[in-house]
């Protein structure tokens, strides 16, 4: 067995500009009470809140996040920050290793548009070793509504995933379908820890690489301490997942070429689907009951189009 112990933290996010001292409060009592968990993780956002007017330069972190990994000893990756970078802001995710050092940064790479408005996505993936345990990788709440992404982070060799997420729209419920979809196809653990308030609406999940769920949080505040076998990884991939589907290998051999993925690539379909932008109310309420009775509800208000 290749055991080793993960805490996601699923707490009260404000959007107020700083939630870092209760971070802090939550990791001291997290260790106090499991001084064995080797590895933290916190949501989508949780520093700062989902508000890009406090985008700041990841650097003004490092020292807080530093002296907190060095303080127990653990590797930190305390959710993502809006980066704010030569005028440009990204979603970006940040990872401490128990020395204190930064092990590497992740840049969210599909920002949930058209509601993050203003962010950036990123072009690299980030995927770092635990010496002698398993090798991570990270990704980020709307990255896995693409699964080119996880697939990229398995193919570099991820054995566990590290997914923080702010969710507090009513699509949570589909979200925890692709975290175990995802589990399953890429033959690994995920660690999808959400927030609670203006961070999100809780039911953090973590699913094993056979994409049954190891535990599932409710709507409150929990932390979420667990003991995973890497060595379930190495089985699944090798003899399939519940010794059946060899997905990854299957992946790996393959012999058709995904026209799809080639650059410059056209696809009127896709095309035609017009430019993300917000939906917006487009009937009037006189134009809806003008059908019925033209000269009632002379009024100017909207609803939408049904």
């Amino acid at each position: 067995m290749n055991n080793f112990s993960i805490a996601g933290v699923q707490m009260r996010v404000s959007g107020a500009h700083t939630n870092l001292p209760m971070m802090k409060y939550k990791l001291d009592v997290l260790m106090s009470i499991y001084p064995w968990v080797q590895m933290v993780m916190f949501s989508e956002l949780c520093t700062r809140g989902p508000l890009t007017a406090f985008a700041a330069p990841t650097e003004e972190f490092d020292r807080e996040f530093s002296e907190m990994a060095k303080k127990h000893k653990i590797w930190l990756l305390p959710g993502s920050v809006f980066e704010r970078n030569d005028g440009t802001i990204y979603n970006t995710a940040s990872v401490y290793s128990p020395e204190g050092e930064v092990v590497g940064r992740y840049r969210k790479m599909f920002p949930f548009y058209p509601y993050e408005e203003g962010v950036t996505g990123g072009e690299e993936f980030l995927v770092f070793d635990v010496p002698n345990v398993a090798r991570f990788g990270v990704s980020i709440c709307y990255d896995m509504w693409f699964p080119e992404t996880t697939r990229t982070l398995a193919s570099m060799g991820a054995e566990v995933i590290l997914h923080p997420t702010l969710t507090n729209t009513i699509d949570r419920e589909i979200e925890l379908s692709i975290v175990r979809a995802t589990a399953a196809i890429n033959q690994c653990f995920i660690f999808d820890i959400n927030g609670l308030e203006a961070g999100g609406n809780g039911q953090s999940i973590v699913c094993g690489p056979d994409g049954r769920v190891l535990y599932q949080a409710h709507t409150s505040e929990e932390i979420i301490p667990l003991e995973i076998d890497i060595d379930r990884v190495h089985r699944s991939r090798e003899k399939g997942v519940l010794r059946l589907g060899q997905t990854l290998k299957s992946w790996r051999d393959r012999k058709v070429r995904f026209d799809i993925y080639d650059t410059g690539r056209i696809f009127p379909y896709l095309d035609s689907l017009g430019p993300i932008e917000k939906l917006k109310q487009t009937t009037t309420i006189e134009e809806a009951y003008s059908r019925e009775a033209p000269s009632a509800f002379p009024v100017s208000s909207t609803i939408p189009k049904s």
